[in-house]
């Protein structure tokens, strides 16, 4: 199966790389001190989304470098992430109907992990744009969805597993992830809630046990429908239009030829 984006050796390092700068980015405050006045996500996340660009560019360039993709590449990325882009808002504000993450799941499945992280990336970019969703949480919901949509790419079987079978195995991926994207963008902003729910919310002076308490209340009591409503959305959208999707990503993928190398032969006399 073609793929548009092969890891190689620098693309893995890469991302690796934006991959560990995310977790870190989640996770820093609850690594700073009680006495810290840390408060929003309003001063990290331009220097977040910044260093995330930087990363991503270099996604790309190690992509091209090692598996010469092309301009047909990048058309399609821009397709898919258009077409992402235009569906968030049908279901926007409505109980987690967001169909836009069944299309991530079979565009990381077809064409691999490297193109999905970028694809997944850029077309919550593209979307928050569209939306007006631009705000300090949306580098945090590019990397969550490059990170929803990589693992797409990621599933076992992509050359021998076809048909209902694919398409169980992906909705099934789809289900878990939707509630595990819900929970990061959790984790991004649960530190920060203060005194605005404090039996629930992030106690700095509190043990890790305690904490891993209360925001499991906090998932449970404020997006557990929203989360449920987008695995539910993912799995029918991918179980009933997702073989005829792959199979036409998969032959758009043939067409392009992404990574066949042009070649020039001398005519004969």
């Amino acid at each position: 199966m073609t793929r548009a984006v092969r890891l190689g050796p620098r693309s893995l390092l890469t991302l690796a790389l934006v991959s560990a700068v995310g977790v870190v980015a989640f996770g820093w405050p609850f690594l700073a001190p009680p006495t810290s006045q840390v408060g929003t996500h309003t001063q990290d996340a331009p220097w977040l989304f910044a260093g995330l660009l930087v990363l991503l560019v270099a996604v790309v360039a190690a992509a091209i470098a090692e598996s010469g993709l092309g301009p047909k590449a990048v058309a399609m990325l821009g397709v898919l992430a258009a077409t992402g882009a235009a569906l968030r808002p049908i279901g926007a504000g409505t109980a987690g109907i967001e169909p836009m993450f069944f299309l991530m799941v079979l565009s990381g499945r077809v064409l691999g992990p490297g193109f999905g992280f970028v694809l997944g990336n850029v077309t919550m970019f593209a979307s928050a744009l569209l939306t007006g969703g631009v705000g300090p949480w949306m580098p945090f919901q590019m990397l969550a969805m490059g990170w929803f949509t990589m693992g797409a790419g990621l599933l076992p079987g992509p050359e021998r597993t076809r048909g209902r079978t694919e398409a169980r195995l992906l909705a099934a991926y789809g289900f878990l992830a939707a509630f595990a994207y819900g929970t990061a963008m959790n984790m991004a902003g649960w530190p920060f809630m203060g005194a605005l729910a404090s039996n629930i919310a992030f106690d700095p002076h509190a043990g890790v046990p305690a904490n891993l308490a209360r925001f499991v209340t906090y998932c449970l009591a404020t997006s557990l429908g929203w989360d449920l409503g987008r695995a539910l959305v993912t799995v029918v959208l991918t179980l009933t239009l997702g073989p005829a999707l792959l199979r036409a990503l998969r032959r758009a993928t043939r067409r392009a030829a992404f990574e066949a190398q042009v070649t020039f032969e001398a005519p004969q006399r």
